[in-house]
Order: C-alpha cells, then structure tokens, then sequence
C-alpha cells in the first residue's frame, strides 16, 4: 500500500519574534514530502490549548525542545504507517495520545506541527493543491477579504495604545491583485502621514507601525486619513477592522481604556460612538474572554458589522456553542494553533458556518513563513483572512501564497 507515513521528525526554529518554535516533517513511502512550522500568539486567551514551553534559563524559559522530543518519540510512533491522505484518522491519534483536554501533555505545538505536514504531505501525494485538499464539504472556494494590520498597539507594541490592531479591509474592489495593492499603497500612505506628523517609529509585531497616541481614537482618524491620502474611499472601498483585545487591559471588573477605568456598558457607547462615526465593518475581543454579559449586550444593539470573538472563543467548539447559544456575537476568528489539529479547526468553522457565523482565518503576532492559513481560507470559502501588515515575510508570505492561488480564476469575496 502506497502513501503511507513512514517518519516524522521535528526541529526546533525560529518565529518572527525570535522565540523558539516547532517544525514538523513527514515521510511518505521514504521520501520527504513535507515541511510546517507552528506559530505562537501573544495576546493569548486563557483558554487556549497549551502551546509546551521548555521554562529554565534557556532561551529565557521559551524553548520547546520538549515538545520536538515528543513529536520525534511518542507522536512519531503512533504516526507512522498511517494513511497519510486519512487526516481525520491522523488527528484522531494525536489527540488520543496526547489524551488531555488542552493538549498539555505533548503540546497543542507539537501536535499542531504533526497534524499541518500531515495535511500538506497528503496534498503534494495527491498532486493537488492544499485548498482543494481540504476534508468536508465547503461552500464554493474563494480569495478572502484581507484583513491588513498597519497599525499595532496593546501587547504587539511598545506604545501607550490600548486597541492592539488598527486594520483596513479592501472589499470594494473586483479581484484579490487589485485589493491588496489597494491595502498595501494605504500603509505606505499611513507612512507617510506618520512621518509628517512626528509620529513615525518602530513597527509592531505584525509589521504595522506603532506610533504613541494620545487617544485611542486618533488611531481611526489617522487610518481613514490614509486610504483617502491613497486615494481611495472609506465608504465604499476600504473599510476599518479592530481587534481591540480588552482581555489585555481588563481587571477586577473594569477596563484601563484611554488612561480611565471604565465598565463595560462605558466601553460598549465609546464602540457605538466610532461605529457611527468611522468606517467600521468589524470589531474583534472588543471585552474580556469571560465578560459575557457585555458581549451579549453590546451585539444586541444590533450593529451591521461583524462582532467577532478570538480570544472569547479559541477556536473551540464548546465556547463557540455558548456564544451561538447565548448571542454573544455574530462571528469568530479561527486560529489552528488554539485547538491543535486540522480537523477540529475545520469541525469549528463547520459548526460556525451552520449557525451563519463568519469565519476569518487569522495567523498569530508570532509568525513563520508557513502559508497553510491561505489554502485554508480559500479552501472554505470563509470570505475573510488576518494576516498583519503588507511587511516582513512572516507576514508577506501568506498574501503571496494568496497571489499564486489567484492564478487559478478563483472569485473575490469583497463586495461593492
């Protein structure tokens, strides 16, 4: 029988934050066939799976030999001479070997690594491309909308900025090429603006720039200034995304929001207010992972715009059913890395897809050149894709794969 595993081995690499991360290869019938590597967030909901660090001296307690040592002994072992084209199988033994229920015996990063060169080593078995490999039935493949971080703040940056990404979204426009060379002559436009203003310094962790405001809302005006500097229209071209990550600045009950300690009743008007007034078509995390109460409350107000859970959610299928079941928003952001296999980020998104979720497939602040999120995306025809900034490979890498996948006469899902 041909298309078998025949190893797997791992490394231990380097992220776009300089921290330790896994990559994971798999062997079919002898050969190398495939490569992944595993990203890592930093604003983190607590209830994540569990990415295994090392702790220590070395690399400042952020190693994960011990998570490479498992996938090279106990996940290899269960792994090999399975059916690499069976992924629902493959990811079935990683989980019951790990036998947690967070992944905190061999590390969501480990398994994570194992079950992404599975899925790409069964694609190039196949001779067909990743997105059209995916398990399940999905609606009609197509390029997302991108979701484009050109300003950082809270934990993916040193200033004093409270949202932690400020992002346009080119949906206006005919095809994928023509929306990110609007998206990326924008943040170079931001640049610009930056620069006149004094404001022009380092870049986050996701390549957007991370200039020191006095407001939170400064970053909106100075977002709407630059797709209009690049000669674009906010109303019907370029929108605005936040992911505002208020588990980062919430505490015993109230928020640290523009130097105030504010409720979230207060925090759910100053949203409403820049709704109105700026062109925002999504907010994501804009409370606490365990704030229901102010989630639930603030999509009641009935905002035409997608209200979306990260950190509220993790990419679980039992907190995403609490949010359906209670209407604590109206969309999710997918992170493989939360949950820990292929299959159960795909068992998500179907459910979400089901109950009229949006999906959007996001990367993490600690990125790698790995592109799988792209195929994902375009693969499940979820619409929407959070891949930071127009800069740095991490980052470019994903929007180049995108590119490629252009090639084959795929739709656009922006809208006019």
């Amino acid at each position: 029988m041909k298309g078998l595993i025949t190893d797997i081995h791992a490394r231990s690499i380097l992220d776009s934050r300089g921290r330790p991360t896994v990559e994971v290869e798999c062997f079919v019938d002898g050969s190398l066939m495939s490569r992944a590597a595993v990203p890592s967030g930093a604003s983190t909901g607590s209830h994540e799976a569990v990415e295994l660090r090392d702790g220590g001296d070395l690399w400042h307690g952020s190693g994960v030999e011990k998570a490479v040592k498992n996938v090279n002994t106990v996940l290899r072992d269960v792994l090999v001479g399975s059916d690499v084209s069976d992924q629902e199988a493959i990811d079935g033994l990683l989980i019951e070997a790990d036998g947690s229920m967070n992944k905190s015996i061999m590390g969501a990063n480990a398994i994570l690594g194992c079950s992404m060169a599975a899925f790409r080593a069964s694609s190039l078995a196949k001779g067909v491309p990743l997105w059209q490999n995916l398990p399940g039935t999905w609606p009609n493949p197509s390029l997302p909308v991108p979701l484009m971080n050109i300003l950082n703040g809270g934990a993916h940056a040193s200033t004093n900025v409270d949202v932690q990404e400020f992002m346009v979204v080119p949906y206006g426009f005919p095809d994928f090429d023509s929306a990110l060379r609007a998206g990326t002559e924008t943040y170079h436009a931001l640049k610009k603006t930056l620069g006149e203003k004094g404001l022009l310094g380092g870049i986050g962790d996701e390549g957007g720039f991370a200039p020191s405001l006095q407001k939170n809302e400064d970053g909106l005006r100075l977002l709407v200034e630059a797709i209009e500097r690049a000669g674009y229209s906010s109303e019907t071209q370029i929108g605005i995304a936040l992911d505002v990550a208020a588990s980062e600045f919430y505490k015993s009950g109230k928020y640290s929001f523009d130097g105030r300690e504010i409720g979230g009743a207060d925090l759910s008007a100053i949203y409403s207010s820049w709704v109105d007034r700026y062109p925002i078509v999504s907010i994501e995390d804009p409370f606490d992972e365990d704030d229901w109460m102010s989630w639930i409350s603030f999509t009641e107000r009935g905002h035409d715009i997608r209200i979306i859970g990260d950190d509220l959610y993790v990419t679980n299928p039992i907190r995403l059913q609490k949010g359906i079941d209670e209407g604590a928003s109206n969309s999710i952001l997918i992170k493989p890395n939360q949950i820990g296999t292929l299959t159960e980020t795909l068992k998500v998104m179907g459910i979400a897809n089901q109950e009229g979720f949006d999906c959007i497939v996001s990367h993490r602040s600690g990125e790698t050149s790995d592109d799988t999120i792209s195929d994902i995306a375009v693969g499940t025809g979820c619409g929407w894709i959070k891949t930071g900034a127009p800069a740095r490979s991490d980052r470019t890498s994903k929007y180049n794969q995108l590119l490629r996948i252009s090639e084959a006469g795929l739709p656009y899902s922006g809208w006019v």
